[in-house]
């Protein structure tokens, strides 16, 4: 049984989902107003992770929701600062609608980039406004809000677990305990939050704006995860993912006006958190220069998925330090792995699936010795370093034959996601001139003629380029 750690009881349980082989997974998407980086990635490939272990390990049917923030999300992460759309429409010269639209299309681009399954529903905080405004509603009927000149707030001291939400005191979420945070004069507590911004003082002019029942104005970055998730999964869902920064704010604040508004506890029954990813030792920051996109990483040479496989390296819940030094390590690691992987001869039925009740029974007993292996690793809190040794120790072992070895492997990396059967093509930028020796030693390999080859080989390796063998065939890539 898959066990994984509970943010919000801060310890590892097993998971048993509300309804009986279903499970509803909501996702905190991005906020669309900048390029996502190589720590987004991390999160998301977690999550990915996380859903292909539910799917392909445990046999559960997953409805994996997550949501585009393109309205209401403000700088602080609080109710304080300017709205982040329109401080990418600054920082662009675009329209806020422009900015969401293009910067979604390029998170979804980056994304996919990683072999990260798209989720089955992908919502926009802008297509569900009347969701929005109808808990909101929901809310101030059962008394949890209140109205002011210049927003509708939610009073946490209202809700009596407010103040213990993961591990947490009131006192650590005061957002007004900062000399530099100015808060509105209406709050009755500082740590109140806003569901619906009015168009007056500050937010006067904001561009996104929408009639209410308390004025035209703009809803609150926490309540579209509350709105959405409901609308697609129901008042109670079964996982919900984000990364550690939401901890403090965004997710208590989902947990107080979702159970507001039903009634029903819990809002989640697993809270699922991932840590941030450092680079270099330190916090990424665009004042030191190491914001980095997974563009950046595929343009110093190196595969998505030696990336992706970078993630997996790490524990979802230890933070993750990037170096181009350790990429360069992982890159070659990565290599090695597929290489071996495709290096095993071809043979029908390799497909197979070898988990659940529907799993081929054909393994050996050695095979279903790493099949179990793997299994104990993902379900333990999703330990996918330990998942990866298995899968090397599948390759190197001498009593197993390659077509086991290959149906092993091949159903482990439905989890991983790293592609390790789709041989990568050649790049378009090898001369033409070593292409044709590529082909011709080709020739003399199929003739036997393995001196002349080997000297081919050699030739070719002068001029900068490696070629690597496998059973069927070969790849070309400048050394």
């Amino acid at each position: 049984m898959l066990k994984i750690f509970n943010s919000l009881s801060r310890k590892i349980e097993e998971f048993v989902p509300i309804n009986h082989g279903k499970v509803g997974m909501y996702a905190c998407g991005p906020t669309v107003y900048d390029f996502p980086h190589i720590g987004h990635g991390r999160k998301y490939v977690n999550d990915d992770v996380l859903r292909r272990v539910l799917e392909v390990v445990e046999g559960y049917q997953v409805t994996h929701v997550q949501n585009i923030t393109d309205v209401g999300h403000l700088v602080s992460d609080a109710d304080e600062g300017e709205d982040k759309l329109e401080k990418g429409a600054e920082m662009t010269g675009k329209t806020v609608w422009q900015v969401a639209e293009q910067f979604m299309d390029y998170f979804l681009k980056e994304m996919d980039s990683l072999n990260i399954l798209r989720p089955n529903v992908q919502c926009k905080a802008t297509d569900n406004i009347p969701e929005q405004i109808g808990l909101i509603q929901k809310i101030m009927e059962n008394g949890y809000a209140y109205d002011t000149p210049e927003a509708v707030y939610f009073e946490v001291t209202k809700f009596a677990d407010y103040g213990q939400l993961f591990g947490q005191s009131l006192e650590d979420k005061l957002v007004g305990v900062r000399g530099e945070v100015v808060t509105e004069n209406s709050k009755k507590n500082p740590a109140d939050f806003a569901l619906w911004f009015k168009r007056v003082g500050k937010f006067a002019q904001h561009a996104m704006h929408w009639e209410s029942p308390w004025g035209d104005g703009f809803p609150g970055w926490h309540i579209e995860c509350s709105a959405m998730s409901m609308k697609y999964l129901g008042e109670q869902i079964d996982i919900h993912t984000g990364g550690e920064d939401h901890l403090s704010i965004h997710h208590p604040n989902e947990i107080a006006q979702s159970e507001a508004a039903t009634g029903k506890r819990p809002f989640v029954k697993y809270w699922f958190h991932s840590l941030f990813l450092a680079v270099d030792g330190k916090k990424m920051s665009k004042s030191l220069g190491n914001v980095y996109k997974v563009a950046d990483v595929v343009e110093k040479g190196f595969s998505p998925m030696a990336l992706r496989y970078y993630y997996l390296s790490a524990h979802y819940r230890k933070q993750m330090n990037f170096s181009w030094e350790g990429m360069e390590g992982v890159s070659n690691s990565y290599k090695k792995l597929k290489k071996e992987f495709l290096a095993l001869r071809l043979e029908g039925g390799q497909d197979k699936n070898i988990f659940g009740p529907s799993a081929d029974e054909s393994l050996t007993g050695r095979g279903k010795f790493f099949r179990d292996e793997f299994v104990n690793a993902v379900e333990d809190d999703m330990n996918m370093s330990a998942a990866i040794a298995v899968a090397r120790a599948v390759l190197k072992d001498e009593k197993l034959k390659d077509f086991e070895k290959r149906r092993l492997v091949e159903n482990f990396d439905r989890v991983f996601g790293l592609k390790l059967s789709e041989r990568d093509e050649i790049p378009a930028d090898i001369p033409a001139e070593v292409m044709e020796m590529v082909n011709k030693r080709e020739e003399m390999r199929k003739s036997k003629q393995w001196a002349e080859s080997d000297a081919l080989r050699k030739e070719i390796e002068d001029k900068g380029y490696k070629v690597s063998d496998f059973f069927d065939g070969v790849t070309v890539e400048k050394i």
